[in-house]
């Protein structure tokens, strides 16, 4: 795929097409490009289009939280993205995963638990509580979301930019099962280590809610967005240890203690 830029356009499509364009080809995309969405409505309108053009079947969804100081004006406190079959990685935690980076773009390592959904959601019902989204979980895993764009100030430019491109995702690493999860989750301690350094220590309990209110949360908002959860479908729940900035050459580990360590690499991307 192949797209001209339009730098000041509106038209969904034609911003969908230039970042699908450039996550095919593994090319950086230096600015926005199109003008910027100041609604949600308008960056999910985007990821519509985007999730129409890329040449993939959606498999999961990760789950990101929007900084307190934007949610009065985007009216939510967590925000979606669309996982591609293609970028989903699995590993029982004895090797490392290779994890592609978009050179001049954005990708950062997220340790995360990983909800699979058991069976199909209602699509007509589109408010839920915790309680009921926790049945709906088959199985957790623990895991590592590489977030990932070819716009290298996607982070910086909000929330509602960061919805418009798969809501900054990357890729999945799923890891082994955490067994007895419902007993197990909250008190479950997660270390993220970079090169060899601690960046960030946390849990379940790090996310505003904990990791089952992103999936009640995804419930409803897909429900409402016409794309109701399926059965297999995997959530990814949030960064519990933070967001970590890599490049090419960087070596991660994601420590979840007491079950196993998920070990990356970060290459440079190809396109593909």
């Amino acid at each position: 795929m192949t797209a001209v830029p339009v730098q000041n356009t509106s038209d969904p499509k034609a911003i969908a097409e230039q970042f699908v364009s450039a996550r095919l080809a593994a090319r950086p995309t230096p600015d926005y490009p199109g003008v910027i969405p100041e609604t949600m409505a308008q960056s999910y309108a985007i990821q519509d289009e985007a999730i129409a053009l890329f040449p993939d079947k959606v498999v999961g969804w990760k789950v990101g939280g929007v900084p307190p100081a934007q949610q009065p004006k985007l009216g939510i406190h967590r925000l979606a993205g669309a996982i591609f079959a293609r970028n989903v990685w699995t590993t029982s935690g004895g090797e490392v995963v290779p994890l592609p980076e978009i050179e001049g773009g954005f990708a950062a390592v997220e340790s995360e638990f990983i909800a699979r959904i058991g069976a199909d959601a209602d699509p007509a019902k589109t408010d839920w509580t915790v309680e009921e989204a926790a049945a709906q979980i088959e199985k957790v895993f623990i895991g590592v979301e590489l977030a990932g764009s070819p716009l290298s100030a996607i982070n910086d430019l909000g929330s509602a930019v960061v919805a418009s491109d798969f809501g900054n995702n990357g890729g999945l690493i799923v890891g082994p099962e955490v067994t007895d999860w419902r007993a197990r989750l909250d008190d479950l301690e997660v270390e993220t280590v970079i090169n060899g350094v601690s960046v960030g220590t946390g849990g379940s309990q790090s996310l505003a809610g904990g990791a089952l209110e992103s999936v009640r949360f995804l419930l409803e908002h897909c429900a409402r967005w016409g794309r109701p959860l399926k059965a297999g479908m995997l959530i990814s729940t949030g960064a519990v240890t933070g967001v970590h900035r890599v490049h090419a050459g960087d070596e991660a580990v994601c420590v979840f203690k007491g079950i196993a360590e998920l070990h990356c690499s970060v290459v440079r991307a190809e396109a593909g």
